[in-house]
């Protein structure tokens, strides 16, 4: 695979787009690892919460277009000006390869498992200096994956084949990067909620959100 040309990665004068991947927060669809100790509604209400966390600091940031790339139906969690994109088929690598092939120009895009992300925390990437001398933008999660990928020039070929949900995920995407030849910035390293222990830590990060309080209900009701 060839590098991009040179001034490629500046060719931002159209903004970003930013993405959210994500799954319709469904009982026993998502965040099956939380359950135990949560029931698969408990778990899926977390999901939601953190799905909503999210979109609304998307909402709020700087970027020319913002899209949700949606396995499922949207609800009342997505807030007004995001848009929906359906999903496409196939394992993970082949649906996040599908949703960057299908955006032209800069992208950024992100998970749903990291409620505590802030406007300060993606600023970097959506500045409007992101993309000089800069191909592509890794944020590394703590279990090995990642949060977040930008691409200046979005090539589906950089995804596909990337084993996905494995301790090495985010060393192979970001080695698929560098070996490109893209230049490569990162993000700060953020934690996931796959398990209880991460949601436990993930809302002490983030105490006003409404995945913390969700959490608090959720454990405040087990507990009586």
């Amino acid at each position: 695979m060839s590098a991009p040309h040179p001034g490629a990665a500046r060719r931002a004068s159209g903004g970003t787009t930013l993405l959210v991947i994500a799954k319709e927060p469904l009982p026993g669809r998502v965040k099956t690892r939380l359950t135990p100790p949560f029931s698969p509604h408990e778990a899926a209400r977390l999901a939601e919460a953190s799905l909503a966390d999210t979109l609304r600091t998307v909402a709020a940031l700087p970027a020319a277009r913002r899209a949700v790339v949606l396995e499922g139906a949207p609800g009342p969690w997505l807030p007004p000006g995001i848009e929906v994109v359906a999903q496409g088929a196939g394992g993970l690598d082949e649906r996040l390869a599908a949703a960057f092939g299908a955006c032209a120009g800069p992208t950024v895009l992100i998970g749903m498992d990291t409620p505590q992300i802030t406007a300060a925390v993606l600023a970097p990437a959506l500045s409007p200096t992101a993309w000089e001398d800069c191909d592509a933008w890794f944020g590394p999660a703590e279990d090995g994956g990642f949060w977040a990928l930008g691409l200046a020039e979005p090539d589906p070929r950089l995804l596909r084949g990337v084993p996905m949900s494995v301790p090495e995920t985010g060393a192979v995407q970001r080695r698929r990067l560098v070996d490109a030849g893209l230049r490569v910035r990162d993000l700060p390293p953020l934690r996931d909620v796959d398990t209880a222990a991460d949601a436990a830590h993930v809302a002490g990060l983030a105490p006003h959100g409404r995945f913390a309080a969700v959490l608090a209900r959720t454990t405040g009701a087990a507990a009586r």
